[in-house]
């Protein structure tokens, strides 16, 4: 196979990434770092696509190429990445750079100048106000949830588990195509300070950062515990305080810790923690956060390391083959690739991933989307409230979804 060819050039037009993915891009962003693309240079599956990066010939003096993907739920299965033919990486310190790939220098230059123009000389239109006719319904029924919540509850009460999380899906149907560049920016406008993506289809904005290397740094951000968020200054407070009291949302959220660090730590020559969780709140939500943050004392990629902690207690349970197991028998659906994990790197190692939740999957034609919401349950978990919790978790996509 000949090597792909990339190079870069900076510039420095002020643009919106939701804009240059649009509909039809692909888009992982947060507070305005991140990367969109267009095009496809090549497909990678999750396994090679260290490699493939490797193996692209990079201009002097020119940024890497990012793929961007998806790793699914189950563990060991292997996520699809793209290698874009064109993006645009927006750096923590203001940097912007135009990257084009293709199969050779010439082509991949001229790539380079056309998106370069295009993208600082056009004017990007927003999408324009819509009203249309929704209706929401579950897809896997409520007392399938139930009863599976019931079912994951007394196997931690037997001992079985410490731990296991269990979802639910509902379906969004519209009478004409959503349009997914306006859900975008409905999703920077609510959850800007969320890792927000668009993966073929795949659309969501997860406040959950599961690894992140940046040089020889690797840093986490696990979230587990949940309580609602009003609005109301003095209300929220008050629930954020009974959540930080809760015993129930401590052991949920002090699983997922662990098994971060330890699974982490191998790799570092120092690993450090908060010694007490703090509340993370979004605009629907707030839960349980801890920040993990260390060097690595040995080469490890983040994708690599993505794949190790996927799916963490956070989405799937612990220990975790039980817990996967305990999901599969009673859950009653395929999750996909939520509960996973979404990001992009590059082949120097470098990327972050977050974790595939607060999402909608959505159909070819645009007029359905499926959204999933689910909860960690422990042994004193109670089915209700954990019902009530996932109508909480929905609202992040049903909001930047229904516009009647």
């Amino acid at each position: 196979m000949t090597a792909l060819h990339s190079c870069s050039r900076p510039f420095e037009e002020p643009v919106d990434l939701n804009d240059i993915a649009r509909g039809d891009g692909l888009l992982f962003v947060r507070d305005g770092v991140g990367v969109a693309a267009r095009g496809v240079a090549c497909e990678s599956k999750s396994n090679d696509v260290a490699a493939v990066l490797s193996s692209i010939v990079v201009a002097s003096g020119s940024l890497p190429p990012r793929a961007i993907g998806a790793l699914p739920f189950a563990p060991g299965s292997t996520g699809t990445f793209v290698v874009p033919a064109v993006s645009v990486v927006k750096t923590a310190s203001g940097a912007q750079h135009v990257v084009a790939v293709a199969d050779d220098a010439p082509t991949a230059e001229a790539l380079l100048t056309k998106a370069h123009d295009e993208i600082t000389g056009a004017t990007h239109p927003k999408p324009r106000p819509h009203a249309g006719r929704f209706s929401v319904g579950a897809l896997t029924d409520v007392d399938i949830y139930l009863a599976a919540v019931t079912s994951a509850r007394d196997a931690v009460r037997r001992g079985d588990i410490t731990k296991a999380v269990i979802a639910r899906d509902i379906e969004v149907t519209s009478n004409e195509p959503i349009d997914l560049h306006a859900v975008l920016l409905r999703l920077k406008a609510s959850f800007g300070s969320s890792y927000r993506y668009s993966f073929r289809g795949l659309v969501g904005a997860s406040p959950e950062l599961l690894v992140e290397v940046e040089d020889q740094t690797v840093r986490s951000n696990p979230l587990a515990g949940t309580t609602a968020r009003t609005g109301d200054p003095a209300t929220d407070r008050t629930l954020a305080d009974a959540l930080l009291a809760s015993e129930k949302n401590q052991i949920e959220h002090r699983v997922v810790v662990d098994m971060v660090h330890d699974t982490l730590l191998p790799y570092c020559s120092y690993l450090d923690w908060e010694p007490e969780a703090s509340v993370v709140a979004v605009a629907n939500v707030q839960h349980l956060g801890t920040r993990v943050e260390g060097r690595l004392s040995r080469p490890a990629h983040a994708c690599d390391l993505a794949r190790l902690l996927c799916p963490t207690p956070a989405l799937g349970g612990h220990p975790r083959d039980a817990a996967v197991e305990l999901i599969a028998r009673f859950e009653g659906m395929d999750r996909g690739l939520y509960g996973g994990a979404i990001g992009w790197c590059d082949a120097t190692g470098d990327g972050t991933f977050a974790v595939t939740i607060r999402c909608a999957e959505f159909s070819v034609d645009r007029t359905r989307a499926r959204l999933f919401a689910g909860g960690g349950i422990v042994a004193e978990s109670d089915p209700q409230s954990e019902l009530t919790e996932t109508q909480a978790k929905f609202q992040a996509m049903l909001s930047a979804l229904v516009r009647p």
